[in-house]
């Protein structure tokens, strides 16, 4: 099959590998319609995060069950899937209380990368959500958006309690920024703040629900949240960067009493104790458990109630997914989607 190694930084190629095969008897082959970059790989990529031999990039899929093995009691071939970047079994203590991205059984969710023609799925019953019935190609978009990015945008703006009388601001233009936007808006909440000087961006932010732009980083976005708000802050903030800089800025553009959601992928972030500790501000976020949110996802998908793939404005080829990579990385694209 075609797909995706990463071999050091900025060396992405798009190669001939082995097809995945089943290797333990509750494993499902997956085929994918469309693949696509995350904001995460850009990481690695960069040599933010060490490689330190090639590595199968892509961890965000939707297809058609291919093969299930033996002990797969749920899935079956011909079925259209949506999973996450976390394999999980569904049935442990820390599955039910809703946190799958710490499933005691935890594995990636596709070890041989997806950023291919095929996958291999991890523990199939647990892992996927099966739709209705094989969607349309127009709706495979929206889907594939919910297996991270949107799973991810929705918890954080479930972890900073979004809601209802809230005013909501999101540290992020990214396409878990944009889609924590869309998360917050079908939460109800009243005010949403998008942090962005991206205009293109913007344009999305509001398209999915943002009630107003601040174009101001750092401090200056602090002291912009707060004169926004009457000098308190906001009730709700969404972290989706996970650099020290986006950390300080959401925590202190957040009121006492409110909450933070962080979901980008902290990176040498420390938080000064006694700052924290007087500002009475509730922070919870990690990985995004995104297979609690999936069904009411995929539902709110599938009856044309929200277009999360909205956030895929470079479509490539899979052969070209060095492009995809490179496009991202010099945001001239907010999120590349792949085709075989």
């Amino acid at each position: 099959m075609r797909g995706t190694v990463l071999y050091g930084p900025r060396d992405v190629r798009s190669e001939e590998l082995p097809d995945p095969t089943i290797v333990e008897p509750t494993d499902a082959i997956i085929r994918l319609p469309f693949t696509c970059v995350c904001g995460s790989d850009l990481w690695p990529y960069r040599g933010i995060d060490e490689v330190s031999e090639p590595v199968p990039m892509g961890h965000e899929y939707a297809g058609i069950v291919e093969e299930v093995g033996s002990e797969v009691r749920n899935i079956r071939p011909g079925q259209f899937v949506v999973g996450s970047f976390f394999a999980s079994d569904n049935t442990c203590e820390i599955c039910r209380a809703g946190y799958q991205a710490s499933c005691v059984n935890r594995q990636p969710g596709a070890p041989t990368g997806a950023q291919a023609e095929y996958a291999r799925i991890p523990l199939a019953d647990g892992t996927l959500v099966a739709t209705p019935e094989v969607p349309d190609e127009e709706l495979i978009p929206h889907l594939l958006a919910a297996s991270d990015v949107l799973g991810t945008g929705w918890f954080g703006a479930v972890a900073a309690e979004a809601g209802p009388g809230k005013t909501v601001a999101v540290v992020g233009d990214g396409a878990v920024g944009l889609l924590a936007v869309l998360a917050a808006r079908q939460m109800g909440a009243d005010r949403i703040i998008a942090m962005s000087r991206h205009a293109s961006r913007q344009e999305l932010a509001r398209e999915f629900g943002a009630t107003d732009i601040v174009e101001e980083r750092g401090d200056e976005g602090v002291e912009r949240i707060k004169e926004m708000t009457e000098g308190l802050g906001a009730h709700s903030v969404i972290e989706a960067v996970g650099t020290q800089e986006a950390m300080m800025q959401a925590i202190r553009s957040t009121r006492p009493g409110g909450h933070v959601g962080f979901v980008g992928v902290l990176h040498g972030v420390e938080i000064p104790g006694e700052e924290f500790f007087f500002s009475h501000v509730h922070l919870h976020g990690g990985p995004a458990p995104v297979r609690r949110f999936l069904p009411e996802l995929i539902g709110l998908i599938w009856e044309g109630k929200i277009e999360p793939g909205k956030v895929f404005d470079l479509t490539l080829p899979l052969e070209e997914v060095a492009e995809g990579y490179r496009a991202m990385d010099e945001r001239r694209a907010i999120k590349t989607l792949l085709r075989p």
